[in-house]
């Protein structure tokens, strides 16, 4: 019997392959609270600067990015973790196929 949560075995098999040249991206879960959407990068592609207008967790799953924090540059991979003020410029881009978790703080 489900009680309220959310249970997925393998992110990485949600995830799937990605083509080349593209970005997909599926929300895996959205309530009043918090929405997190699974992105997949093929190399190369890039999330141009943007802000969010609400707190946002980044989870690089698998592969490696180079993330833009305001005025700062990280590069990120498999287990990196960031969190990410509303308001706070920020991009990625994938310098390899990359999976990443995004959760939305509403």
């Amino acid at each position: 019997m489900n009680q309220g949560y959310v249970y997925i075995q393998d992110i990485l098999k949600e995830a799937g392959e990605v083509r080349e040249n593209s970005i997909v991206s599926r929300t895996i879960y959205n309530d009043e609270r918090v929405k997190v959407v699974l992105f997949s990068f093929s190399k190369g592609q890039e999330l141009s600067e943007h802000r969010s207008p609400m707190p946002a967790i980044v989870h690089i799953v698998k592969g490696e990015a180079t993330l833009t924090l305001g005025k700062d540059t990280k590069d990120a991979k498999e287990g990196s973790w960031v969190y990410m003020p509303s308001g706070l410029p920020h991009s990625i881009e994938a310098k390899s196929q990359l999976v990443m978790l995004l959760t939305l703080i509403k």
